[in-house]
Order: structure tokens, then C-alpha cells, then sequence
């Protein structure tokens, strides 16, 4: 029987697939392990992630294969939605349940619409300082590897939106959430934050991811799924989203063969009825994905990131 977290080390030589799989990483797990895993099972030559997870948290974690790596920067750009379990009471070195405790307070009676007035006063535009446990660079060293050594050094703030936190439950010390926000958000820190202002301090206890961007949670396969499909390359291939799927929003532009020759040559094309904006996503006459390009302000389209055929 195989293990789920233990996917075949295939030996075969390397495909050149390409796709986008919405990996639900399971909890214990580095995103770099997951992605380890997915890079194996698919043979693949070429394989990225978008967007880690702790190994404390699970969830949707976009795994890019193939020339869909050239995307992995829109997909990392994109809001997300998180479900997360706060312990009130109890900080942490790390700010989540894998940090040692640093301080303990009592909680006392917290009523829902006291909390609701609190939580409202995290959304919308905020300041965080991210958390030393971070990969965050300082003078090119992750600040959690500093962090590991016992050391601690100034960060600044950084803006970040919060678009909405729906309280979902709570128990006693336990707070349930759902929160939407944009790129760069620790929810660790806004729970350290929530705690702060609740007078008793707290830290993240769990935490899934549900969505980035356009992908929803229906989407995403597990790591037993992929073993199910064994070795059948059509069958796991079936997984994989167009990579295109990431800018799902994105205006579309169909350019002829002629057009496309002067595109993949790197030369801005004059397109009759060019949409307006900045980005758009570029298709050949045949429907195929070629890839990104920017209206110019004079309206002709230049190639921004284009894919291999």
C-alpha cells in the first residue's frame, strides 16, 4: 500500500509537462516537500510553488509545472482566504502552536460583539511587522534563520489589506476566523495582533488556506489522489489546470500567425480593437496560449513573459 506522503520515486526520464496542480498540502509538511513529492510524481523537468505554507498549516498550495513556473509571480500576487483557529491567552516564540510559550494571560469574558468591533478594526488597509519566523531576507539571510540562532532584529512594517474577517465561532479561549487578504499577510502576527488588543495576547493554533486568487477549495487534490493515479500519466495529468487559469480575469487577445511571428520575436504588434488596460493574456489564431503582453500607451501589444510552444 503506498503512503500518501510517500509518492513513488519514479526513475523515468523527465516529461515536460506543464499545468497548474492545487495541492491540499497536508499539515506536517514543508511546502517544499510537498513540492518535491508532485515534481516526482509527474516526472517533471521543471517545477515551482507558489505562495509557502508552514508545516503547521494545510491547504491550497499551488504547485506550477513546466513553462506554467512563468505564472507562479501572478499567482503569488493574488488575495487569499484562510481558515484559522486562534488560541487566546498564550503567546509564542513563533507566533503559531510550533513556538514555545512566552507569556500566559487570562482570557476573562469576551462577548461577540466586543470581538466583532475588534476584528472590524483589522480590515482594510493595516501595518504589520512581519514575524522573525518569516522568509523574509535580511542582508540575504532568511529572518527565520536568525531567528533559529536566538536573534531578533528590527523589521519594518508593511501595508497589507485586510478585505473582511467573519468570526465563525467562539468557545471559551478559541476564536474560529475566516479571513480574506492580500499578498504578503502573516496571519500569525494578525493573531498576535487580535490577542494584543483583547488585553490577553494569542497565537495561531491552526490554519488552512482555501483560496488564491481565482481557485476555489472544490479544486484542489490531495496528496492520495496523486498516488491513486499510480504511474498513469493521463491520469494525472487530468489534475492539472491550464496555466493561463491564473489570470483568469485578464482580457484575452487572438493574434493571427503573422502577428504571432512578430510577438514570439519580441516586436510590439498593432491589434485592431486592442482591449484597454495594462496586461492581457495572447492567443494564436488557434486558440493556443502564447502568453503575456502589455498594451502600450500607443496601442500596440508587446510582449511581457512568453511560454515555449
Amino acid at each position: 500500500m503506498t503512503d500518501a506522503n510517500t509518492l513513488p520515486n519514479r526513475r523515468s526520464p523527465r516529461r515536460d509537462v506543464r499545468g497548474i496542480l492545487l495541492l491540499d498540502k497536508p499539515v506536517g509538511m514543508s511546502s517544499n516537500a510537498a513540492l518535491q513529492q508532485v515534481k516526482r510524481a509527474y516526472q517533471a523537468r521543471k517545477a515551482g510553488h507558489s505562495g509557502s505554507l508552514d508545516p503547521l498549516a494545510s491547504g491550497m498550495l499551488p504547485i506550477t509545472l513546466g513553462e506554467a513556473t512563468k505564472m507562479a509571480g501572478f499567482v503569488l500576487e493574488a488575495d487569499k482566504q484562510y481558515w484559522t483557529r486562534i488560541k487566546l491567552g498564550v503567546t509564542t516564540t513563533t507566533g503559531d502552536a510550533e513556538g514555545e510559550p512566552v507569556t500566559t494571560r487570562p482570557v476573562g469574558g469576551l462577548d461577540a460583539a466586543h470581538l466583532r468591533t475588534v476584528l472590524n478594526d483589522f480590515t482594510g488597509q493595516i501595518q504589520q511587522i512581519p514575524p522573525m519566523h518569516s522568509a523574509i531576507k535580511r542582508n540575504g539571510q532568511p529572518l527565520y534563520k536568525l531567528a533559529h540562532k536566538g536573534l531578533e532584529v528590527e523589521r519594518q512594517p508593511r501595508r497589507v489589506v485586510i478585505n473582511h474577517i467573519h468570526l465563525l465561532s467562539h468557545c471559551g479561549d478559541e476564536l474560529e476566523l475566516e479571513i480574506s487578504c492580500s499578498k504578503g499577510t502573516y496571519i500569525r502576527t494578525l493573531a498576535e495582533d487580535i490577542g494584543s488588543r483583547l488585553g490577553c495576547g494569542g497565537h495561531v493554533a491552526s490554519l488552512r488556506r482555501l483560496s488564491i486568487g481565482p481557485y476555489q477549495s472544490h479544486q484542489m487534490v490531495t496528496l492520495e489522489s496523486l498516488a491513486a493515479a499510480g504511474e498513469a500519466h493521463s491520469a494525472l495529468d487530468a489534475f492539472l489546470l491550464p496555466m493561463e487559469s491564473a489570470l483568469l480575469h485578464w482580457p484575452s487577445v487572438s493574434l493571427s500567425d503573422e502577428l504571432a511571428f512578430f510577438i514570439r520575436r519580441g516586436q510590439p504588434v498593432v491589434v485592431s480593437k486592442a482591449p484597454k488596460g495594462d496586461m492581457v493574456k495572447l492567443y494564436s489564431a488557434r486558440d493556443r496560449f502564447l502568453g503575456i503582453g502589455r498594451v502600450m500607451e500607443d496601442g500596440r501589444i508587446a510582449p511581457r513573459r512568453l511560454v515555449n510552444p
